[in-house]
């Protein structure tokens, strides 16, 4: 984590999003704010359920969010973290975000389903067969009422509030210091061009 972070602040021109027509701008902007709101929605519901639902992990959650995906806190993780690419870095980020994701998370997945499996022998099992680990079957989310899968409540958000807010304003920061880069940039080189063009030409 630490040599990303010295990477982009070294190199910010390699990582962050180059400018682009406006359509796609404010394309890519929706979908990065969707996402990362999306991802906490997750996050708070799962946490919010698993903490109301779970008996102190003395039992199988398979309801909430837990009907949706097995691991619903660490598909908010990841959609919060494609929508951080949508919103400022450039698409290649893709390449590397994902497998660290991948790696980072699947290990911790592994680790927990061992546990599961250990203390649920006969139910964990089942539940493995009929709910996906990460990525959603469409049919539930086509069949199921949105209050089943996503529920949420007031108290639930209060907790995550901070968490929540900060990721998405440094993010918006982020975004809009890199749109006063650029735009700072293209008047600069629209000045340098007026400047070139006026000035007088030598007689001959």
């Amino acid at each position: 984590m630490s040599i990303a972070v010295f990477a982009i602040a070294f190199f910010p021109a390699l990582f962050f999003r180059r400018a682009s027509p406006d359509y796609l701008e404010s394309l890519t902007e929706i979908t990065g704010v969707a996402l990362i709101l999306l991802g906490q929605i997750l996050r708070v519901s799962g946490r919010g359920y698993k903490s109301e639902h779970s008996g102190n992990g003395h039992s199988l959650i398979r309801s909430g969010p837990y009907m949706l995906v097995r691991n619903p806190m660490y598909l908010g993780i990841l959609l919060i973290g494609l929508g951080i690419v949508a919103m400022l870095f450039q698409w290649w980020v893709l390449c590397i975000f994902l497998p660290v994701f991948t790696i980072r998370y699947l290990l911790l997945i592994f680790k927990e389903e061992k546990k599961l499996a250990a203390l649920f022998p006969v139910a964990y099992p089942v539940y493995q067969r009929s709910v996906p680990r990460l990525l959603p079957s469409l049919s539930v989310i086509a069949t199921k009422d949105v209050g089943e899968y996503l529920p949420l409540k007031l108290s639930w958000l209060k907790k995550e509030l901070g968490s929540m807010l900060a990721v998405l304003l440094i993010t918006l920061l982020l975004e809009s210091w890199e749109e006063i880069k650029n735009t700072t940039k293209d008047s600069n080189k629209t000045n340098d061009y007026k400047s070139r063009s006026s000035q007088p030409v030598g007689n001959l």
